[in-house]
Order: C-alpha cells, then sequence, then structure tokens
C-alpha cells in the first residue's frame, strides 16, 4: 500500500488547519452509504488450455490466480468495503445458484477478508493448480453464456447499493465457440444483457501460441468505452507484470467526490464530476469491542445540565462566542447560515497563461475535473473543445469553487492535461483539468531575508558544491511512510496467521555510505574554511551548556508581556495571537487551556478577568 507524502505550508490558525484535514480525510474516505460500494468478480477460465506452461514454466492460470490474490489483499487495505467475487468456468463440478454446468462460484460477491485470501492461496504455484484440478476438474463442454449468467445473478443478490459492477474475465482461448454457433450466439446475447443493465465486462486475455485475436469472438462480447479506439487490439498478457498493471488500470474505482456544474456565463453551464487522483493513505480508523464478548460497542453522547443533572435535547443547546468579554449566542441555523456562501459550483473568472502560475502556489493536494453527461447532455462535447483550447494556447481557467453547499469558496485554477497512453494502450493519465487551489494572503508565509551574510563567498561555494552533489530527483512514489507500511504488515501478519510480520523497510533513512562516497573530500575542506582547527562541537556545546546553564532546565518562552494580553483580553482580540504564544501564556500563569485555540483563550479570559 502506497502512501502519500503531504507539502508543508505556512503558519495560520490552528482551526482552519484542522478543519482542512479533516475535509481531506473526509474527502478520501468515500461516503458509502450515498455512493453506493463498487463490486467486481474474476471470471477465470478454468480449461486445460489455461494450465499449459509457456517457455518462462508459468501457467497462465497462475498468473490469473496471483493477479486476483494481490487485488484482493490491496482491496482490504485500500478498499475494504468493496465487494469481490470469484468464478471458475470449464470445470468438471459446479456450483451456482442456477445450476448451470461447468460453472463454480467460488466466492460470492462479499467484502474481502483474510479468510478468503486463505483460500485463494491454496491455488496459487505447482501445488496449487494439482489440487485445483483433483478438486475441480476440467470440461470443455461450457458456455461463456451461462458463466456470465451466473455472474449477473451474484450482483442481484447483494442486498447493499452497488455503484459500479464490473466482470474481469480472464482467458487465453480467443474462440470458446468455435463450432457451436448456438452457444456463441448465447454469449453475444448475455454480453448484451449485462451491458443494458449496468455490467461492465472487461477481458483480460492471456498469451495463447500463434496469438489472441480478439476480432474472431470477443470484440463483440467485451465492452469498449468511448475514449478507445476500436481498431487498436491489445496486447496479450505475457507476463504477471502487464497483466496486474491492466487489472490496475481497469478495476480502479472513479467514484466521484461530487457532481458539480461549470459556468461559464449566466446561460451556458456543464456538468463536470470530481476526483481524488492521490490522496493521503491513512491508518483506519480504530474499532472498539467489548471484551467479554468481542461484540462492537456503539456509542451514545448524551448532554446534562452541570446544575440540574437534566438530560438535554439538541434544541436544549446553543453555540456561543466570546469577544470583547462579551458573550454572543447563535441558533444552530445562524451557524450553519454563516458557512453558506452560495451554492456549490465552479464559476468562471477567466483566462490566464499556464506560465503565470508557480510552483509556490501549491498549497494543499489537487483535484481533477472530468466531464458528466448524465446531469447535462452534451457536456463532454463542451468540456473537450474547451480543453483542446486550453492545451492548443496554453492557458489555464480561474474559478471561484465552492465544493459544497456548506463549505467556504476557494479560488482556482484549472489545469488542462492531456491524456498519455503506454505502448500497449493503457491509460496513464486521463484527460481533464486539474484543479489547483490557489492561496489567500493569509496563506502566505513573510519571510525577512538578511542582506548580509555572515559567510564568505568561498564557504558558500564549498556549500554549494556539497549540495550539487547530494542532490537527486526525488519522486513521491520513492518513499513510503515506514510506520504506516509496518502497521499494514502486522495487520496482514495477524490476519494470515504468520509467525511473523515482515519488515518494513525505512526508505526515509539517509544512505550514509553513498553519501560519503559521492562527497569524497569535500567535508573536510568545508570544516577547514568555517570552524578552527581545535574545534569540537560535541566538546564545545557540552561545555558551553554546563558552564552558563548548568542543569538542564525546562524554561517557558512568553513573546508578549502581561499588559499586551490585558489589553488583547479587553479589547477581545485574542484571536490574532498564534497557538503557540497562547499556550505559553497559559503555561507562565499555571493555567490549563487544552490543546485547542478557543480553550486556550476561554482560559486566558477567565484569568484576566478575575485579576
Amino acid at each position: 500500500m502506497s502512501d502519500w507524502v503531504s507539502y508543508y505550508r505556512g503558519e495560520g490558525p490552528q482551526e482552519d488547519e484542522e478543519e482542512e484535514q479533516d475535509e481531506e480525510r473526509a474527502e478520501a474516505v468515500a461516503d458509502y452509504r450515498f455512493l453506493g460500494r463498487d463490486s467486481l468478480v474474476f471470471l477465470v477460465d478454468a480449461s486445460k488450455g489455461m494450465f499449459e506452461p509457456d517457455g518462462d514454466g508459468a501457467t497462465p492460470f497462475d498468473m490469473a490466480i496471483q493477479c486476483i490474490w494481490s487485488v484482493y489483499t490491496s482491496k482490504i487495505i485500500s478498499s475494504d468495503r468493496d465487494l469481490l467475487g470469484v468464478v471458475f468456468y470449464g470445470t468438471e463440478e459446479n456450483k451456482n445458484s442456477a445450476d448451470f454446468k461447468h460453472v463454480y462460484v467460488l466466492q460470492e460477491l462479499d467484502n474481502p477478508g483474510a479468510k478468503r485470501v486463505l483460500e485463494l492461496d491454496q491455488y496459487r504455484g505447482d501445488k496449487g493448480q494439482v489440487l485445483f484440478r483433483d478438486t475441480f476438474g476440467h470440461n470443455a463442454d461450457y458456455s461463456l453464456g451461462e458463466a456470465l449468467w451466473a455472474c449477473s445473478n451474484l450482483f442481484s443478490d447483494v442486498r447493499v447499493r452497488l455503484s459500479h459492477k464490473r466482470i474481469m474475465l480472464f482467458t487465453n482461448e480467443d474462440d470458446p465457440h468455435a463450432n457451436d454457433s448456438v452457444k456463441a450466439k448465447m454469449a453475444r446475447t448475455r454480453a448484451g444483457d449485462l451491458r443494458d443493465t449496468g455490467i461492465i465486462l472487461d477481458l483480460m486475455h492471456l498469451k495463447k501460441p500463434g496469438g489472441f485475436d480478439i476480432s474472431l469472438f470477443y470484440r463483440d462480447i467485451v465492452n469498449i468505452a468511448e475514449d478507445e479506439d476500436l481498431g487498436i487490439q491489445p496486447e496479450q498478457s505475457e507476463k504477471l507484470e502487464h497483466l496486474m498493471k491492466k487489472v490496475r488500470a481497469k478495476e480502479t474505482k472513479k467514484r466521484t467526490l461530487a457532481r458539480l456544474n461549470l459556468y461559464l456565463n449566466k446561460d451556458l453551464s456543464l456538468s463536470v464530476g470530481v476526483y481524488n487522483l492521490l490522496h493521503k493513505a491513512y491508518k483506519p480508523y480504530p474499532v472498539k469491542l467489548y471484551r467479554e464478548t468481542n461484540e462492537l460497542v456503539k456509542i451514545k453522547t448524551r448532554m446534562f445540565n452541570a446544575q440540574t443533572g437534566s438530560l438535554l435535547l439538541p434544541s436544549d443547546t446553543k453555540r456561543a462566542q466570546t469577544y470583547g468579554n462579551r458573550q454572543i449566542v447563535l441558533e444552530k441555523e445562524e451557524t450553519e447560515e454563516l458557512r453558506r456562501f452560495g451554492s456549490a459550483g465552479l464559476y468562471l473568472i477567466g483566462f490566464k497563461p499556464l506560465s503565470v502560475l508557480k510552483q509556490h502556489h501549491h498549497i494543499r493536494p489537487s483535484q481533477f475535473i472530468y466531464p458528466e453527461e448524465s446531469l447535462i447532455s452534451g457536456s463532454t462535447t463542451l468540456f473537450n473543445a474547451l480543453l483542446m483550447k486550453c492545451l492548443e494556447r496554453e492557458m489555464m481557467i480561474l474559478c471561484r469553487y465552492t465544493a459544497r453547499q456548506n463549505t467556504p469558496p476557494r479560488f482556482v485554477a484549472l489545469v488542462p492535461q492531456e491524456e498519455e497512453v503506454d505502448e500497449q494502450k493503457v491509460q496513464i493519465a486521463p484527460p481533464g483539468f486539474h484543479i489547483i487551489f490557489l492561496p489567500y494572503a493569509d496563506d502566505k508565509r513573510k519571510v525577512d531575508f538578511t542582506e548580509k551574510l555572515p559567510a564568505s563567498r568561498e564557504q558558500v561555494d564549498k556549500m554549494k558544491e556539497i549540495v550539487q552533489k547530494l542532490r537527486f530527483k526525488y519522486r513521491i512514489d520513492s518513499f513510503e511512510n515506514p510506520v504506516l507500511q509496518q502497521h499494514f504488515r502486522n495487520l496482514e501478519a495477524l490476519a494470515l496467521g504468520l509467525l511473523e510480520p515482515e519488515q518494513a523497510e525505512d526508505l526515509t533513512m539517509p544512505k550514509v555510505e553513498e553519501m560519503n562516497r559521492r562527497l569524497g573530500n569535500l567535508v573536510e575542506e568545508f570544516k577547514q574554511l568555517v570552524y578552527p582547527p581545535d574545534y569540537n562541537p560535541n566538546g564545545k556545546s557540552v561545555k558551553q551548556n554546563q558552564a552558563s546553564d548548568g542543569p538542564a532546565k525546562k524554561r517557558v518562552k512568553v513573546e508578549i508581556s502581561k499588559d499586551e494580553l490585558r489589553s488583547h483580553v479587553q479589547k477581545g482580540t485574542l484571536g490574532k495571537l498564534t497557538v503557540p504564544v497562547l499556550k505559553d501564556a497559559c503555561r507562565l500563569y499555571g493555567l490549563k487551556g487544552g490543546g485547542k485555540k478557543q480553550e486556550l483563550m476561554d482560559a486566558l479570559t477567565e484569568y484576566f478577568n478575575e485579576h
């Protein structure tokens, strides 16, 4: 499970940063109650041809099982509420709700879990294939149409709302019903029925001697996306890495964060879907269990009157804020109204050259928009025309962006992106616009640069050489969060019954030997230029601390006087002070103000009102 390293931004109110982090986390975790769950059925050809090894000794069946196993393990971490299932066809045994011959439902649609992963693990490798032959057997008298019908029944049996329904077909037989026109026609009819019911059928074709020709049978079976070229035949998968890449590209969910309108003027608008192409990986929320029964603990919160002890209803509570020694009481409706700045959507402001946008304007993760035809018909055509013109003229779009009704608006830049595909015609980057959040004035940090440098030009040039030697090309996917990685490995070992978890490698640790090899004598030359010959940094710092300070003591550093604090309390302007200053002030006067800014302000206000 890869993770994402966030950028740092300048100082600002702690509440705003916490709200922004909560908002990003809420966007990262999909709301399954309203959007539904993704569902995916792996339909695997289990005929004898899938068990014939190639030149490397690997069989297409083993490649398919390993690929499915990898998807299961990754889903447990990334999307454990998605539904997965596995169906075999071409087996001697059969097990399905319609009692079709030679179709075996190994796992019905359900959440991925350790038990299911262990069941799949039995059929990996040479021993697993022998076990499969002994358990299920092979029979070439199958009907692909009936196998698709059995998969369709799995979706029908699910009682929860589904957002995406997909079938992935693994096979190395390009014309399964070459001698049976009735079965071939039935398979095409059933594939059409799947399309009509919103079920997507993808073909993951594997290596076959002589090549895999999609035009013989599967051209009329599988779904072709609107933006795919019908004349291009995807290459067959010869290695597991290629197959995994194709599966990842297909099975990655495209769940929208929101569906909004992009208003070009008062009379013209188009609808778009907002997506997260990349988001930070978090540890899953802890689940509290009752010790004796191991059941989930349900938490209920109730509020009571501190004086009388009577139960308070939601209508009995108010929200208040202290300004200038006066408590302002607000109704719930009023606090909600304060957060509303207009209806949700993207509102066009104008166009600017892409060169105007700088790297330091980045303050939070970007989002991505793609046309949404379901809301406004013709949105795709207008969106593509707008995208092509922006790419052609190297322009970006400035907009006012309100993500939801109760969120404040942000000014954003829509940066165009052209579609990219690799040599196998697998999409690497989708066409659309990146939503870049532009900073407000408060988001910019003011840095004072000293004109007079304490170092000489020779010392600066020597340090530049050191920095140049230690430079490398940073890639976000080259460094993983070691704490997060170890957490998931511990969970995997616990769920799969491993003796000990695999130790995660900390890629953030500096490579000392490689750094020393690159630097050579530069470090010693720099020391000679900067430090005196008898300089010992460790020894000098210890002596200085012992001589001047004595034993280490915890000091309280306050950047503001008592009179200034009293003045802020009287004027009601404590909110202008930063959280560290307020914390230091509370420590100085022995106040327990908590960790939030409002709690610190309340503690100081109460103290100065009494003194």
